[in-house]
């Protein structure tokens, strides 16, 4: 298979595979870029138009949507256990907690980063940042319901779906909203953090910004 290269911003979306390839435990090549790349590494965008990270090169595949990477990877590689096969009875609420993740999770959190952080004060929007906070926390609910049946959202085990949904959570925490997690919600997220995969994710986005000389700041926790 031809080498994976990722090009990924500290704790940005591009998490996501990076987390999903040190649970592969795959050979890959980390690219990594200042936050927000598309004004700050405008070589980038010759690579990638839109100037977003994660960017997956593999060959002839191109992606760049972080949890459309995580079920190819989890797909590509299934002895490692992290897909659900279309046979599989927990195969629809597999593809559906794996989107969640970004779709429902993320989306109003990164309304909640623009008008909260990135913009210029004069720009940010409280109250933009107060309503998609809620609607955040209102959709988290879901988490919490699923979490009283198993440790793990889908197929009783770890698998992509957690990445993506796990990634939200990482985001929540740097906008200071996991002291509002459910209690089981909490403890879930504690036990994906203590997953070697996630840890070796953490420390390799970490060495691999001081070894490109990139700052190592998260790009959640990024201000104008």
């Amino acid at each position: 298979m031809p080498m994976i290269h990722l090009y990924h911003c500290v704790s940005a979306r591009s998490f996501r595979p990076l987390w999903m390839l040190e649970e592969l435990q795959l050979p890959y090549s980390l690219h990594m870029l200042p936050f927000p790349p598309r004004l700050k590494a405008r070589s980038f965008l010759e690579l990638n138009p839109l100037g977003t990270v994660p960017l997956l090169v593999q060959g002839d595949v191109r992606m760049t949507e972080s949890a459309a990477i995580c079920q190819y990877l989890a797909a590509a590689h299934p002895d490692a256990g992290l897909d659900v096969r279309p046979v599989d009875p927990a195969y629809g609420a597999y593809l559906n907690w794996l989107h969640l993740g970004e779709a429902t999770l993320t989306f109003p959190q990164t309304l909640v980063l623009r008008y909260g952080r990135f913009e210029p004060r004069e720009r940010q929007q409280p109250q933009v940042v107060e309503d998609y906070r809620r609607w955040f926390l209102a959709r988290l609910r879901a988490v919490e319901s699923a979490l009283a049946r198993s440790e793990y959202l889908c197929a009783e085990r770890f698998t992509a779906a957690d990445v993506s949904v796990g990634y939200a959570l990482l985001l929540a925490e740097h906008l200071g909203l996991s002291p509002e997690f459910g209690e089981r919600t909490l403890l879930y997220w504690h036990r994906l953090q203590q997953r070697p995969g996630y840890q070796r994710a953490m420390a390799a986005q970490i060495e691999a910004a001081e070894e490109q000389d990139v700052p190592t700041t998260p790009a959640p926790d990024t201000r104008p």
